[in-house]
């Protein structure tokens, strides 16, 4: 016969279903939906064995559920036990094989997609006995397969949900697969080398900075996985709106990383900030408010005199890591960001020609905790979408409690999440730019001290109080 051409194959394509007899080749395609049995009369527990298919050593939990559970609660489950971020796609499935019946999600729903919509299905209407499986794919990417098998069938079921055992920290997110995961797992066995640093890294603190805080792939702790489970499953932290609305639509998108954080900065206790510690948070602010004095004429081209810059530079500390002279406000990156955002922040003004206090930096002066408070109160900064986006994002990873050196990388996750990008590439985030972030590494001490590490919790104290309603 001979070979048939694109154009003859179309033909014969349009042919038969101009014939209306593609029927039986779409029911051959679709994917049949899974089977749901009835709501037991009673109700039980089960304890399951979570195993992360495919890693070596082993990766997996055991975990006590109670069968009333949906799967889309099941699914905050075993991305808080396991150690996932819950920023990307998952479905749930009835087999093993990636073509068995599986449920649709909200996002799924949202895209069209029809069929068993997970949060209407418990989870002992799918497992009933000892052995049973259900099977959970996350990132369909990196194509972490999950297996759920039931270890025992519980009279009762737990009265909290717990992770009694397991082995292995979970993979880091977006590291490439099982693939990608056992190189870095390696690379950190042997001591992370920075003669052998894996791809795509560009050195070891590229790498460090990118893991997760202190990973270690044989570490794992039981007890801080229910810790998370319980958070995770906790209800909503009261927040403002604007962050309010942000959550909601990360987390319809199935990506819970700004619920988690808030999570995270709610189980911290009430700290009060006194006047002490205001004035130690606003210091380069007191500092820059005194040497402005009731005004001080700029530059023509619209600077700080050299000498204020001097003699700020060195109130503020900056003089003890700075290198090179640190007299031209415009080479001086944070004096001007010290500068910008104290006029952002409502405390100078320009007018003419000259630098002055507003009226309530003057009336407010000699009270710093005055002044914290109305710090608090105009805070996020910035107006446009973006501003707002990293803004928030920034508030809520300092609230949070990380330490300071982790700030960049957890904001930038965020932003990501929320369809930041550079240049439409798919996998760049953008460069951390934001001038609420800039405020609050001011009041971490980044003029005294440069590079910011270690918790803050003055700094995290001041976050939170912004986060609330």
């Amino acid at each position: 016969m001979a070979a048939v051409t694109p154009q003859q194959k179309q033909a014969m394509v349009d042919a038969i279903r101009a014939d209306g007899a593609t029927a039986w080749l779409d029911d051959m395609l679709r994917t049949p939906e899974p089977v749901v049995g009835a709501v037991p009369d009673r109700l039980r527990g089960f304890r399951v064995r979570l195993d992360l298919i495919g890693a070596t050593p082993p990766v997996w939990r055991r975990l006590e559920l109670p069968g009333d559970l949906t799967l889309d609660r099941v699914h905050v489950v075993i991305q808080a036990a396991m150690g996932w971020l819950n920023g990307h796609l998952h479905r749930f499935r009835t087999g093993s094989d990636p073509r068995s019946p599986h449920f649709v999600t909200a996002f799924d729903v949202e895209e069209g997609d029809d069929g068993v919509l997970e949060s209407t299905v418990r989870l002992d209407q799918l497992l009933t006995g000892t052995g049973d499986r259900l099977w959970y794919e996350y990132d369909f990417g990196d194509g972490w397969d999950h297996m759920l098998a039931v270890e025992a069938v519980l009279d009762e079921p737990p009265t909290a949900i717990r992770c009694t055992a397991g082995r292995m920290a979970c993979p880091p997110e977006d590291c490439g697969g099982m693939w990608g995961y056992a190189e870095l797992a390696a690379w950190v066995r042997g001591g992370c080398d920075p003669s052998s640093v894996p791809p795509p890294f560009d050195n070891v603190e590229h790498a460090r900075g990118w893991l997760p805080l202190d990973w270690h792939p044989d570490r794992f702790d039981p007890t801080d996985a229910t810790a998370a489970v319980a958070a995770a499953l906790a209800a909503p932290v009261p927040v403002a709106e604007e962050l309010a609305a942000l959550r909601a639509h990360l987390e319809r998108h199935g990506n819970r990383a700004l619920t988690q954080l808030l999570a995270l900065s709610a189980a911290h206790p009430v700290a009060e900030v006194d006047e002490a510690d205001a004035a130690a948070l606003l210091e380069p602010y007191l500092e820059l408010l005194d040497l402005i004095g009731d005004g001080v004429r700029l530059t023509s081209a619209g600077y700080l005199p050299p000498t204020l810059v001097e003699h700020l530079a060195d109130r503020t500390g900056l003089t003890r890591w700075w290198i090179g002279t640190a007299n031209r406000e415009d080479l001086t990156w944070p004096l001007a960001q010290l500068r910008t955002s104290a006029r952002a922040l409502g405390l100078l003004r320009v007018r003419h020609g000259r630098l002055t206090p507003t009226t309530l930096a003057r009336r407010h002066r000699d009270r710093p905790l005055a002044l914290w408070q109305h710090l608090v109160s105009r805070l996020p900064v910035g107006r446009t979408e973006f501003d707002r986006h990293a803004g928030w994002s920034a508030l809520t990873v300092v609230a949070s409690g990380l330490p300071a050196e982790h700030w960049h990388t957890e904001i930038r996750t965020l932003l990501l999440a929320l369809g930041w990008r550079v240049d439409a590439r798919p996998s760049l985030a953008p460069a951390v730019t934001s001038p609420t972030l800039d405020v609050l590494e001011l009041l971490a001490g980044t003029t005294r001290h440069g590079r910011l590490t270690g918790p803050r919790p003055a700094v995290a104290a001041t976050a939170r109080t912004v986060l609330g309603p």
